[in-house]
């Protein structure tokens, strides 16, 4: 990987990282739905402009309904479950618990795409299990019922983007990908409408730290993060792209810390270090560092 791609994969971490300090700023004065609506619906806009600059306006006409489907189970459902759950938990744990999506892409895929489920793969859903109990445990969250339910909300969100991820495979293969991210986000953004009218009024309570977190929201953590995502499927393989779930939580507990001066404890390191290395095992992510190869033309 070029130092460029290194440094736009970390840019992509970061931008989907922030996305969770974004949602805990204006998700309080918002709420979920009219916070997610206008989310998808601002970062399919702005998509849809880039591709009509481009000269690339995409056609849904024969697939809409496969569009409303995914819209729902990929972002729509599981954006406004995350949402939902920062009213109760820091941006620091929701970016870690949103590391098991990986986890529950590998069931899904075992249940509805019939892939093989090898050993290495079971002790990998057995250490993301241990992961979430440790961080949920042993953490400074707390043990209240609104707490559990949030942390649930959390892993209900990755796994309704594991079932998404294999839906996307099984209905959009050969799709081509901003078409695909264009779709999904107005096709959310239609499917909560109905929910995020009864909010509308809370308009009125937006001041500038959740207006710029609400654009943030949309068109750097969405827009031109999925940019950035298509850039790196094209030029360095989707294997490699795939290491920024590692990525995400890392920025995500930094962007807490630095940004709204969330504490982090022993509990939280511990679960945070166990997810990644279950994500690491069922992705088969490795570190290759430069200076070996060059190490091994010197000899």
């Amino acid at each position: 990987m070029s130092f460029k791609n290194f440094m736009l994969l970390n840019l992509l971490g970061a931008l989907w990282g922030g996305s969770f300090l974004f949602m805990r700023v204006a998700v309080p004065v918002l709420g979920p739905f009219l916070l997610i609506d206008m989310r998808v619906i601002l970062a399919g806009l702005a998509l849809l402009l880039y591709a009509w600059f481009i000269r690339q306006l995409p056609d849904f006409r024969q697939k809409w309904k496969q569009y409303i489907l995914l819209g729902a189970i990929n972002a729509a459902i599981p954006f406004t479950l995350i949402a939902t759950a920062e009213l109760h938990l820091t941006a620091s744990v929701s970016s870690i618990l949103n590391a098991t999506t990986p986890l529950f892409a590998l069931i899904a895929g075992v249940v509805w795409l019939k892939e093989k489920l090898l050993a290495g793969k079971i002790i990998s859903i057995g250490l993301g299990i241990c992961g979430v109990a440790i961080l949920a445990g042993w953490g400074h969250l707390g043990h209240s019922p609104i707490v559990i339910l949030s942390i649930f909300f959390s892993l209900l969100a990755s796994l309704c983007y594991g079932i998404g991820g294999v839906y996307a495979k099984i209905r959009f293969t050969g799709e081509p990908a901003l078409m695909l991210s264009i779709g999904q986000q107005l096709a959310a953004g239609l499917v909560l409408i109905p929910f995020s009218l009864p909010s509308i009024d809370r308009f009125q309570m937006m001041n500038v730290p959740v207006l710029v977190s609400v654009l943030c929201l949309a068109i750097l953590s969405t827009s031109i993060g999925y940019l950035i995502y298509f850039y790196l499927i094209r030029t360095v393989g989707p294997t490699k792209t795939l290491s920024v779930t590692l990525l995400v939580p890392l920025y995500g507990v930094l962007w807490g810390i630095l940004l709204l001066s969330e504490k982090i404890t022993v509990g939280t390191l511990v679960g945070l270090v166990i997810i990644l290395s279950s994500t690491m095992m069922i992705t088969e992510t490795k570190f290759r560092f430069g200076f070996n190869k060059r190490l091994k033309r010197a000899k």
